[in-house]
């Protein structure tokens, strides 16, 4: 997290002194979401002579929004912290689509497959959500409560990421070379 907001500054200064939970939460035009997750700070990154701060954090309970407090610089609220409603495991063949997306993704980006001790992982659906930039499929995941159900929209949602992502690598890859077979380099 790049903190660089006065209130957030403030926030962080004493989540940093007293090594507290901090609720992370999607802000968009048309409000806050209603659930979020708390985060810890795991190593402060960089400080600037500003007061900015490059930090490292780690999400640690999910929660929902009961009451929202507006009395400091910064939010704060009322929540309740929830887990999964379900106990049974999802099905492998849900779990095995999922987990071949997110190899895809990653074989796209250049970067490791998941390990195979990863996929007993009971919140599995999390790790294969962290390459993905898509703010609402991650906030849909966050705010559903079986894994089942979180790898299903995973499972659906990989391939048109992919090809959206193909697309994107595939334009990057031609726009240098104006269309052309070589590289334009301005030298003619």
């Amino acid at each position: 997290m790049h903190i660089f907001e006065d209130r957030y500054k403030e926030m962080m200064a004493e989540v940093l002194r007293d090594r507290m939970e901090f609720g992370v939460v999607l802000a968009s035009d048309q409000g806050i979401a209603n659930e979020g997750c708390t985060a810890t700070v795991d190593r402060v990154l960089r400080k600037y002579d500003d007061g900015r701060m490059d930090l490292l954090t780690l999400g640690r309970r999910r929660f929902e929004i009961m009451r929202v407090d507006q009395e400091r610089a910064f939010l704060r609220g009322a929540v309740e912290f929830f887990d999964d409603e379900e106990a049974a495991p999802p099905a492998a063949d849900l779990q095995k689509r999922a987990i071949e997306g997110y190899n895809q993704l990653q074989a796209l980006a250049s970067s490791e497959p998941l390990n195979v001790l990863e996929e007993t992982n009971p919140q599995l659906s999390f790790r294969l959500a962290q390459p993905v930039a898509d703010l609402a499929l991650r906030q849909m995941l966050l705010s559903r409560r079986s894994e089942s159900e979180r790898l299903r929209l995973l499972a659906d949602f990989f391939p048109s990421y992919l090809l959206r992502q193909q697309r994107i690598q595939h334009v990057k890859l031609v726009a240098p070379r104006n269309g052309h077979a070589r590289r334009l380099t301005g030298i003619e």
